[in-house]
């Protein structure tokens, strides 16, 4: 048996709630720090969340959806989850860590799993510079925002702003521009993971920008540095034929 001690957790809905408390009834659950496995239930939100709490421990997160979308979850069921967790595969992901500057001087660092996102605040179009290891690669665009995704995350907001779909075990980070106006044409560039991509907001007075990194937003930015974080480390169990990149690249292929 693979993990021995269960703890279960859940987005707080009618339907993650209820699932939770059958689920502990019949296999019983440990508090979160005792466990070897946590098993989540809501949908991609909550998994986001729950990597969070966890993002410093190495311990593995196996999600059932009883949310909305489930992409990184798998599909819910209350029988043999045991052996389900015994068969299941292991991807491992690396955040983006972010770091922001406002107009006050103010820094703030934050990890992110799927993006790295910096996005206009009034009606002015927001007006950035793109440095990649600190080699200044486009003087100005012209844009609703710009983001950095992960390949976890190339299927997230990445891909609602027409980004590319990034294999899972893929060394790349996607930069994809979004509603570009300047240059028109531009669809963005695949980076090397180990490069650092910094974005400084041109007329920021004028054309304020806030950055986002998953649930942190830093409002009125000067500029905005993103690189893959090598020292943190998750962990995502799914099914057998349903692990992160086969629905990678089973997305590549639907219509």
């Amino acid at each position: 048996m693979r993990f021995r001690s269960i703890a279960f957790v859940d987005s707080g809905t009618d339907v993650a709630r209820s699932a939770t408390e059958s689920l502990r009834a019949h296999y019983g659950t440990v508090p979160v720090a005792d466990a070897d496995v946590i098993v989540a239930l809501g949908g991609d939100g909550f998994m986001l969340e729950t990597l969070h709490a966890v993002m410093h421990r190495d311990i593995p997160v196996y999600g059932m959806n009883r949310g909305s979308v489930g992409f990184l979850m798998n599909e819910y069921g209350a029988m043999a989850l045991r052996e389900r967790l015994d068969r299941s595969v292991e991807s491992r992901i690396h955040p983006l860590r972010m770091r922001a500057s406002d107009k006050g001087g103010r820094q703030v660092e934050a990890l992110a799993i799927n993006e790295v996102s910096l996005l206009r605040e009034t009606r002015q179009a927001a007006k950035i510079a793109i440095l990649v290891d600190g080699s200044t690669r486009m003087t100005e665009l012209i844009c609703d925002g710009v983001l950095v995704a992960t390949p976890a995350g190339s299927t997230a907001y990445n891909l609602s702003a027409h980004g590319p779909i990034l294999p899972i075990d893929a060394e790349l980070l996607a930069v994809t521009p979004i509603s570009a106006f300047r240059p028109r044409r531009w669809r963005g560039a695949l980076l090397p993971m180990q490069a650092t991509i910094r974005f400084e907001v041109l007329e920021p007075i004028k054309r304020p920008v806030s950055a986002v990194a998953d649930a942190t937003e830093v409002r009125d930015v000067d500029w905005v540095e993103a690189r893959v974080a090598r020292d943190v480390c998750l962990r995502l169990l799914f099914d057998p034929g349903h692990s992160l990149d086969e629905r990678i690249l089973r997305e590549q292929f639907q219509s």
